[in-house]
């Protein structure tokens, strides 16, 4: 009787145990798959659109246009999801296709033109454009992203590395960006581009590490700031931010060139991948690993805490105006992080949030701001412009030599800090980080890449803030 009773416990005992692996597995995302495989990445071609079968993608592509010519495509959030998703994912489809190219980020020059040209030369129907405008503008897809990116980035990043290594790490990532502004502002200055104009519109969205808190927020700090609609300064900071991106993978490529000597050009020049030259320290500057899994429940309070973050810094900025509500939700984070005013659990929540939003709408985001926001007349105006693509490429070629020299003076090697956080800086961040890292050959120096996007471009947009009220208005 009492091994009948203990084969029925383990049975018990069994089933129990398989439902709560089905409900674990029901109930949770792997966070390993979206972030290595972010629908953005430069990838070889695969029988998907939009991580979609292309039959299903077909068949959606087919109703939304089909509803967008006939004018009954609804202008709601739902409707500006699908259309913004199909778009890029078909872009992002479409740049992968061409080998070599692809990697020096194809696709998301292709996102962040393409619909803007079709708008330009009248090819696509007006009611998408009135969807996609509105979502982006009217219903917030663009704060949703960018207050997102920001709660999971600053939130996600450990307390005791911040404390522990962060005086060591801000050494070339603080002083690169100060002297990168300073020599390119110079230059402007020089040059008749205007000292305030070249940081603001040249180095400060490409030193952002991203989009997501480079130009897209900036271009709605200045418009505020010049009482002018964002579009006016969109197209010149996302052409820097591509332009930018492109001299950073060539860079990366000299860097690697230069490794495969074995001569050092001096003491600590290359450190062939390591970047640390002091032994026994370089514990000091390793992330984490990254978590396995997050469930959708933890996704939801992600989603809240960023939502609280926003509402907190649009309540300040509306009576202390003197900084932008972006600073203020990024001062706010900061204080949270530091402090260890939320649980763990909650913090990883908002990190794991970040993670799928930027995982799965960077696309989306690019379509939906090249509609809205860049008008092609500008770009190429910009992109003809010798002063414009030479501050470009100053502020790319400051940033590594600055970050790389900084961080020899703390120990670092000279190669290895000038790629990260110098170039990991000044290219587009997601896809710019992989085809750096990867022209470089350096790819394990990743968890840096993310500790650079995730500090620098926090405190790049926060000095951006503050320097917006010299930029001239009219």
């Amino acid at each position: 009787m009492s091994q009948i009773k203990n084969e029925n416990l383990d049975e018990q005992l069994h089933d129990s145990s398989d439902e709560k692996h089905e409900f674990n597995k029901i109930n949770t995302v792997r966070t390993s798959d979206r972030t290595t495989r972010a629908v953005h990445l430069p990838r070889k071609p695969t029988g998907r659109i939009a991580s979609l079968p292309i039959l299903l993608y077909l068949v959606l592509a087919a109703v939304v246009v089909i509803a967008a010519f006939t004018g009954t495509l609804p202008d709601s959030m739902l409707a500006g999801f699908v259309t913004t998703i199909l778009f890029g994912g078909l872009l992002i489809w479409i740049g992968n296709l061409v080998p070599v190219i692809r990697d020096f980020g194809l696709p998301t020059i292709l996102c962040t033109f393409i619909p803007a040209t079709l708008l330009f030369a009248g090819l696509l129907p007006e009611q998408l454009v009135l969807v996609v405008t509105n979502f982006v503008t009217v219903h917030g897809f663009l704060d949703f992203f960018v207050i997102t990116v920001i709660a999971g980035s600053i939130l996600g990043m450990p307390r005791a590395l911040l404390l522990k290594a962060g005086p060591r790490f801000a050494v070339p990532l603080v002083g690169c960006m100060v002297v990168t502004f300073l020599v390119v502002g110079g230059i402007g200055m020089i040059t008749g581009f205007g000292f305030i104009e070249a940081i603001l519109l040249i180095a400060a969205p490409i030193m952002a590490g991203g989009l997501g808190l480079g130009a897209l927020p900036m271009s709605e700090m200045y418009a505020e700031r010049t009482g002018q609609d964002s579009s006016a300064f969109m197209g010149d900071l996302m052409s820097a931010v591509v332009v930018a991106n492109i001299f950073c993978i060539l860079i990366a490529g000299i860097y690697n060139g230069l490794g495969k000597r074995k001569k050092q050009l001096f003491v600590g020049f290359n450190g062939h991948g390591q970047l640390l030259r002091i032994n026994g320290t370089r514990g000091d500057l390793t992330l984490p690993p990254k978590r396995d899994v997050s469930s959708f429940i933890a996704l939801g309070k992600g989603l809240a805490i960023a939502g609280g973050l926003f509402v907190f810094g649009q309540l300040v900025g509306s009576f202390a105006e003197f900084l932008h509500p972006y600073a203020w939700t990024i001062i706010a984070a900061a204080v949270v992080k530091i402090f260890g005013l939320l649980p763990k659990e909650v913090e990883d929540a908002a990190t794991d949030w970040g993670d799928l939003v930027t995982a799965t709408m960077v696309p989306a985001l690019l379509v939906g701001v090249s509609i809205s926001y860049i008008d092609i007349s500008e770009v190429l105006i910009s992109l003809s412009n010798p002063r414009f693509i030479f501050l470009t490429v100053v502020t790319v070629v400051v940033a590594t030599l600055s970050s790389g020299l900084l961080g020899w003076l703390v120990k670092f090697y000279f190669v290895e800090a000038s790629i990260t956080p110098g170039l990991v800086m000044a290219d587009t961040g997601g896809s710019g980080d992989v085809s750096v890292l990867s022209a470089a050959n350096r790819m394990h120096l990743m968890p840096f890449a993310a500790l650079t996007n995730r500090i620098g471009g926090a405190l790049v947009l926060f000095i951006t803030s503050m320097l917006v009220p010299f930029l001239a208005i009219g």
